[in-house]
């Protein structure tokens, strides 16, 4: 059995690794939408635009799980850093056209470094360490955006594109140099060959033969689109609320996030069973934190917030609890490319989030827009409680 712990010093050293790679990210999801804006973009353009980012990520997953597995995370880890460098540059003398580039660079090294770091956690991790181990890992990505929404607006108001430029050459050098000097000491745990006909092309075609990950894929699908829906246009929604802030709304939510993630990370099931009333209960805050957005253009600021709060708490929740379940019902043998699919999952929901709401936004309102992801945050509640009747007939 393993000797690490979630909170052992390896680890530790990968949270901070983790939380370095994703603060860029907390400046870019405020200033790239406020810059494309300013460059004429509409709002389809800028869905499009930042759902480039996920979209990649969806598409490389499966294949950063196939490499990760048959190449080792040390290596994995060196390359996307030197990629993910060069993205984060691009965005500092590029307009509408290098931002997509950009985003597709990004995407693909955040691919790669999220499975790297994850099937290190959950390979080297016992059982009942996982659900802490991933729901730590998923913490620190979000601490930079807590204050990284108001450092991004304070730039973008402030200091322009200079001070954008010199931020984004900060935090390449410092995840550089320190992803170099720690990849070497990532720890590694206990993997078995891959069995004959269990290689990611066979998973792909086998996607639809295991239900518990078909039913978890379509869940996070359903709530990353209102994930991504939030963080796309909040920063343009939040100033048609009365006394609203986008930076504040950013920052109760990621700090709501990161609370819950490390107050709650011992009640994440971590025992391989179907929870569904913790799920169901999880998905219907997302579904009423959707529903008060839709509300807060004609409630005002204190609902807006309130949003915010349970938008978070959801936010915090669902992923590190479905993550933990399929580490206990997938086959070992192809464990790492069929999460790469459910993370996938989570990836196209986000980026669908930015495209097909924009479009909905552009064709009727930002309120309406909050008001249709509350319904189907609902429906996914139902199917939640569906599956759960499923398994019970399994076993009768």
């Amino acid at each position: 059995m393993s000797v690490y712990r979630a909170t052992s010093w390896p680890f530790l050293r990968l949270y901070a690794l983790a939380f370095l790679f994703f603060s860029a990210n907390s400046v870019l999801n405020v200033i790239v939408p406020l810059r494309s804006e300013a460059l004429g973009a509409s709002n389809t353009m800028i869905g499009l635009i930042m759902g480039t980012y996920m979209l990649t990520c969806m598409f490389f997953r499966p294949w950063a799980g196939h490499f990760v597995h048959k190449y080792g995370a040390v290596r994995v880890l060196r390359i996307l850093l030197l990629v993910n460098g060069l993205a984060l540059l691009l965005y500092t003398f590029t307009e509408l056209e290098g931002f997509f580039i950009a985003r597709l660079m990004q995407g693909v090294s955040t691919a790669f470094f999220s499975m790297a770091l994850q099937m290190g956690i959950i390979d080297s991790l016992p059982e009942e360490e996982r659900s802490q181990g991933v729901s730590l890992y998923s913490l620190f990505t979000y601490m930079p955006t807590i204050v990284g929404p108001l450092i991004a607006l304070g730039i973008w108001e402030w200091g322009g594109m200079k001070g954008f430029t010199a931020t984004m050459i900060v935090i390449t050098a410092m995840t550089g140099l320190f992803g170099y000097t720690m990849a070497a000491q990532l720890p590694s745990g206990r993997r078995e060959e891959e069995q004959a006909g269990t290689g990611m092309l066979e998973a792909l075609r086998r996607i639809a033969d295991h239900p518990s990950l078909v039913v978890c894929s379509l869940l996070m699908l359903v709530a990353s689109v209102v994930f991504g829906a939030v963080s796309v246009f909040i920063p343009l929604y939040a100033s048609q609320v009365e006394y609203g802030n986008a930076g504040i709304f950013l920052m109760i939510q990621a700090g709501v996030i990161v609370g819950s993630r490390f107050v709650l990370r011992k009640r994440i099931p971590s025992d391989g069973k179907w929870h569904t009333r913790f799920i169901v209960g999880i998905l219907l805050l997302a579904a009423a934190a959707s529903m008060l957005l839709s509300l807060s253009a004609s409630m005002g600021q204190v609902i807006l917030y309130a949003a915010a709060v349970l938008m978070g708490i959801a936010q915090a929740l669902l992923y590190p609890t479905l993550m933990t379940y399929l580490t206990f019902v997938l086959p070992s043998a192809s464990r790492n490319i069929r999460i790469g699919l459910f993370i996938a999952s989570a990836d196209l929901g986000i980026s669908l989030g930015g495209l097909t709401a924009g479009v909905i936004a552009d064709q009727i309102s930002y309120s309406a827009m909050y008001a249709v992801c509350s319904g189907l945050v609902a429906v996914a509640a139902c199917a939640a409680v569906v599956y759960n009747r499923r398994i019970h007939q399994a076993a009768a």
